[in-house]
């Protein structure tokens, strides 16, 4: 196939499914225990340098408690896949965790507004990007999991995305027509939230699953944080619920509310006052800072920052809310 155009983007990552093989050929495969602690997880599991990942949707189950113990743990230098990211976004670029950034949707937090200091970290020349759309990141993904270097996609072509991606177009040998080539991506890292799992890491999501199950297939180094722990005898009566297998995962942690201030479909609508209040305290440096210590460095585990604002009773309210609104939304 002959290269018509490339993009000017750095790919970050090395697409080759055989080098990713070497390391999955040595990935352990045994069904054994590996319940741990989110702190141990990211102490074990992320490096400094690393490329890592975020499960989830903009606000709607995403990894939280991951993402504040990234920044308890002062991880640096780490390069991070912008994938349909807002408050995880919000979160990691307060602590200038990564200096690397494949971006497709960031800074923005949907209606809810732009991350100030997000923009200012992004604006500030301490970050190396290279640009694509939501879709052609899920499409690298894909690949990955296909274990292929790369899978052609239409998109991208005639925009500026394209100019600073770092994929290619070229022309189908059958067809004649253009494709865009989309580099595989394969994480060194990545965490996903989900509604229940198993301590083999056998997991449950309700709802839509976006890029993740390709995400989980991709990535060398999975860690699950669940809303709660379930039996092996419950997986096993059902497997057709099981979306990702025990050979996948690393590391499986319970953090009950563990997508908070976010979404989490079917559990408990997103924490709005709180994620304002996050929108507001970060338009000042100082005001930030003095938040992040509260709220992040200043706790020891996730279950304090729920506890912190507002605690069982906030979550019930935000429970009952998300109630609701399933629920309205099912009568229509």
């Amino acid at each position: 196939m002959d290269v018509i155009e490339e993009g000017i983007g750095r790919l970050f990552t090395d697409p080759d499914p055989d080098k990713a093989r070497e390391f999955f050929r040595k990935k352990s495969r045994e069904l054994k225990n590996k319940l741990t602690t989110v702190t141990d997880a990211v102490k074990t599991l992320l490096n400094d340098g690393d490329y890592f990942a975020i499960g989830g949707f903009g606000a709607n189950r995403i990894p939280t408690a991951i993402c504040h113990e990234i920044l308890r743990q002062k991880k640096k230098n780490l390069a991070f896949a912008g994938h349909t990211s807002t408050h995880d976004f919000q979160i990691l670029a307060a602590g200038k965790v990564f200096s690397k950034c494949d971006i497709a949707y960031i800074i923005g937090l949907e209606a809810r507004g732009l991350s100030a200091n997000a923009r200012r970290y992004m604006e500030s020349g301490e970050v190396e990007v290279t640009e694509w759309t939501n879709y052609a990141m899920a499409a690298r993904l894909k690949a990955a999991a296909m274990g292929i270097s790369f899978i052609p996609i239409r998109n991208m072509m005639g925009t500026d995305t394209f100019k600073y991606s770092a994929s290619k177009k070229i022309k189908c040998p059958y067809t004649g027509d253009n494709y865009v080539l989309a580099p595989a991506l394969y994480p060194d890292f990545a965490a996903i939230h989900v509604h229940e799992a198993d301590v083999y890491g056998n997991c449950r999501i309700k709802g839509i699953t976006i890029a993740d199950l390709e995400l989980a297939r991709a990535s060398k180094r999975l860690v699950i944080t669940c809303e709660r722990i379930i039996s092996n005898d419950q997986i096993r009566n059902d497997p057709s619920l099981t979306v990702i297998p025990f050979y996948l995962v690393d590391a499986v942690c319970e953090v009950p509310y563990g997508s908070y201030p976010g979404n989490m479909p079917y559990e408990y609508f997103s924490d709005e006052e709180h994620l304002r209040e996050w929108l507001t305290v970060e338009k000042d440096p100082e005001d930030l800072k003095k938040f992040l210590d509260k709220n992040i460095y200043g706790v020891k585990e996730f279950s304090e920052y729920v506890e912190l604002n507002g605690g069982l009773k906030k979550m019930q309210e935000l429970r009952d809310k998300e109630f609701l609104v399933k629920n309205k939304n099912a009568k229509k």
